[in-house]
């Protein structure tokens, strides 16, 4: 969130650490331990805006509201729920009408059909992005006893993650699912070491970026969260995640 605020055009952006924050932070490899731990907290808990501070806007929002979310286009802001339809050219305002015609044509999308249901050739779990334990976590709830439809990769976001995942037996979920369980790094996020989406190929991806060519020459990238990652290596489509999850925990 912290970075993408900067991804929407703020020049800083911060979440005040809270009781969350430490407990997550407590006890790993490298936080502060003893006295030092406690100067830490003292110090984070400054981390505040100032009580007379006025903004703008104040938006709140229940995440239990908002739709699962994946790209379409050529650009982290083009961007739609998975319940809704491809956006229409014709509707959009004239200065950014062309940029939609260009991208729904890069990836051979038509304008006004449901964005679900659109076949995949591949998925990506991975890598700093989404690759942390918790993703992995959620990824593994929806594949836990199912089959991949298509190929793909996961790759932790880090080695640390990569033992813990497989202490916690996650690297097994994904290989009897069918996807292929590799080393930390990244991997398909950008095409690295021969993990390439092939020009027309159309990739289910949990990372941050969808940009021509990113994935490889040609390749067609939509991104979404890994448990949607899941969804769609399940179905072989771009699929809402949340019936999949059913009695399950993520």
């Amino acid at each position: 969130l912290c970075n993408l605020s900067i991804e929407g055009g703020a020049r800083m952006g911060m979440i005040a650490p809270d009781e969350t924050t430490a407990s997550y932070v407590k006890g790993r490899a490298f936080s502060p331990r003893g006295s030092a731990w406690d100067r830490a907290v003292e110090a984070w808990a400054q981390l505040h805006s100032d009580n007379e501070a006025e903004f703008d806007r104040d938006v709140r929002i229940d995440g239990a509201d908002i739709a699962p979310t994946v790209t379409w286009g050529t650009s982290p802001e083009q961007a739609l729920p998975v319940t809704a339809n491809i956006p229409d050219p014709a509707s959009e305002a004239h200065g950014n009408a062309q940029a939609v015609r260009d991208a729904l044509d890069y990836m051979g999308l038509s304008a006004g059909r449901p964005i679900e249901g659109t076949p995949v050739d591949q998925v990506f779990v991975g890598s700093c992005t989404n690759g942390r334990i918790e993703d992995l976590r959620a990824a593994a709830a929806v594949l836990a006893g199912r089959k991949s439809k298509v190929p793909g990769l996961v790759s932790p976001g880090s080695s640390l993650v990569k033992a813990q995942a497989e202490q916690e037996g996650l690297d097994q979920v994904f290989i009897q699912a069918g996807l292929e369980w590799v080393a930390s790094g990244c991997s398909m996020c950008v095409g690295m070491n021969g993990d390439l989406v092939a020009p027309g190929k159309r990739c289910a991806s949990s990372t941050n970026r969808n940009f021509r060519g990113r994935q490889g020459p040609g390749a067609l990238t939509h991104l979404m969260s890994p448990a949607m990652v899941a969804a769609a290596a399940v179905t072989g489509t771009i699929t809402d995640v949340r019936p999949l999850l059913t009695g399950r925990t993520a």
